[in-house]
C-alpha cells in the first residue's frame, strides 16, 4: 500500500463520513485521527448521551479491526477487561488468561467512566496505557492496540486516577450541540438509527500501522524552535508538561502532518497543542498560546483545517478563568513566582477577549481583565 494513499483514505472515507453522520464532532474525530497515527490515547470529557461511545463504535466499523468496549464501576473485576483465567489450564497449576474477545486482543479500546477504575485494574491499565502491555502474574502480554478513547463527565481529583488520566495525551470536551443545530443533531441521529448494520470497512488496522510508521521519517526541524518556544510559554502560563510528555507531543505533530500528506512538518501543526490541558480552566490559555504560535507561520495549502481560522473564545470560561486569577491574587502566601504565573496567563486572556463576538460581553471581560491588572501595580 501506497502510504500517502492510506493518509488520504483514512480522511476522506474514515474521518470525513464520520463528521456527516454525527454533528458538531468534527474536532473530536480529528483529534481521534491524529490518535490513531500516533498510537496516543485520547480522553472525553463530557455528559452522557453526547455520542461519545457511538462515536467510537462508528470507527471500530469503518476500520477493519478488533474493537473492544467496557463501561467501567467502582466494582469492575481484572477478568471483565482482560479475560478469565483458563479453569482447564488451572486445574494444572497453571494460571493462564483465557483472552479471547477481551482487551488484549483489540486494536482499538473504548473505556467509558474512566475514572471509575479501582486499584484492582489500575496498575494493568496503566501498562497497558503506556507501554501496550498487559502483565498478570507471570504472564506478559504484548497488545496490539492502536488507540484507547477513555471517557468519563469528570476530572482526576486524587493522584492515583491524576496517574491514569496522564496517560491520556489528548484531552477535548464531548458536549450536547449547540441549540442551533439541534435539527442537524436530530436528523442526523434518526438516520443513524434506521440504517442497517454495515461491516464493509474502508481501511484496515494494518493500513493505520503503516502509517504510524512513518513518524520517524517526518521532518520536525523546520517547527523545532517553533516548538519550543510554545512549550517553554505553556510551562511559563503554569501548565505543566514535563520532558517526557514533551517527546510524545512531538508524535502528533507528526501526525498531523502525515495526515495532510506532508513529510515535512509546519507550524500549523501546533495546533495539537489546544487539547494537552490538565484542567477546564487551562483551555482558554492554551488556545491564546496556541494561537500566538499559529502566527508565525503562513498560511498554506495542505494545513491541517484544524489550524485555519481563530476559534472564538467562550465568554463563560473567560469569566471562570478571571475568576480563578482573582481568587489566587486574594491568597496571602502568594510568591512572586506565582504572580509572574498569574500575571502570564492575564495576558493570554487579554489576548483572547478582544474576539468575543457579543460586544456587552467583550465589554464586561475587558473590563474585569483592567481591574486585575490594577492589582499587580
Amino acid at each position: 500500500m501506497n502510504p500517502a494513499n492510506d493518509a488520504g483514505r483514512l480522511v476522506q472515507h474514515v474521518l470525513a463520513p464520520l463528521k456527516e453522520t454525527f454533528v458538531g464532532k468534527d474536532e473530536i474525530i480529528d483529534l481521534m485521527g491524529i490518535c490513531l497515527v500516533a498510537g496516543e490515547n485520547l480522553f472525553l470529557l463530557g455528559p452522557p448521551g453526547t455520542a461519545k461511545s457511538a462515536l467510537v463504535r462508528e470507527l471500530g466499523g469503518r476500520l477493519e479491526g478488533t474493537t473492544f468496549e467496557y463501561l467501567l464501576t467502582r466494582f469492575t473485576e481484572p477478568s471483565e477487561l482482560f479475560g478469565p483465567f483458563d479453569i482447564r489450564k488451572l486445574r494444572d497449576g497453571e494460571l493462564t488468561t483465557n483472552t479471547e474477545g477481551m482487551l488484549p486482543e483489540a486494536e482499538l479500546v473504548f473505556l467509558d467512566e474512566l475514572l471509575n477504575a479501582n486499584s484492582a485494574i489500575l496498575n494493568s491499565i496503566l501498562t497497558v496505557l503506556n507501554e501496550r502491555v498487559l502483565r498478570r502474574g507471570r504472564e506478559v502480554h504484548r497488545l496490539p492496540t492502536r488507540m484507547v478513547v477513555g471517557a468519563s463527565n469528570r476530572l482526576p481529583e486524587d493522584d492515583a486516577l491524576g496517574a491514569l488520566f496522564d496517560r491520556f495525551l489528548l484531552r477535548v470536551t464531548c458536549d450536547n450541540v449547540e441549540e442551533s443545530r439541534l435539527q442537524e443533531v436530530l436528523e442526523a441521529g434518526w438516520k443513524l438509527d434506521l440504517r442497517p448494520v454495515t461491516t464493509d470497512a474502508a481501511m484496515s488496522m494494518e493500513d493505520v500501522r503503516t502509517l504510524h510508521e512513518r513518524l520517524p521519517e517526518v521532518d520536525l526541524s523546520p517547527v523545532r524552535t517553533s516548538l519550543v518556544e510554545l512549550i517553554s510559554r505553556i510551562r511559563r502560563a503554569g501548565i505543566p508538561i514535563s520532558d517526557r510528555r514533551g517527546v510524545k507531543l512531538q508524535r502528533l505533530v507528526a501526525a498531523s502532518a502525515i495526515l495532510c500528506g506532508r513529510e515535512q512538518a509546519r507550524v500549523s501543526d501546533l495546533w495539537v497543542f489546544r487539547h494537552i490541558w490538565d484542567t477546564v480552566e487551562q483551555q482558554e490559555i492554551l488556545a491564546g498560546l496556541v494561537e500566538e504560535s499559529l502566527k508565525q507561520g503562513e498560511s498554506a495549502d495542505g494545513d491541517h483545517p484544524r489550524s485555519l481560522g481563530r476559534e472564538a473564545p467562550d465568554p463563560e470560561s473567560l469569566a471562570h478563568d478571571l475568576d480563578c486569577i482573582a481568587g489566587r491574587l486574594s491568597e496571602d502566601d502568594l510568591t512572586s513566582a506565582d504572580r509572574a504565573v498569574l500575571r502570564d496567563r492575564l495576558g493570554v486572556l487579554s489576548a483572547r477577549s478582544q474576539w468575543v463576538a457579543d460586544e456587552s460581553l467583550r465589554v464586561q471581560i475587558e473590563e474585569r481583565i483592567e481591574g486585575l491588572w490594577s492589582r499587580f501595580d
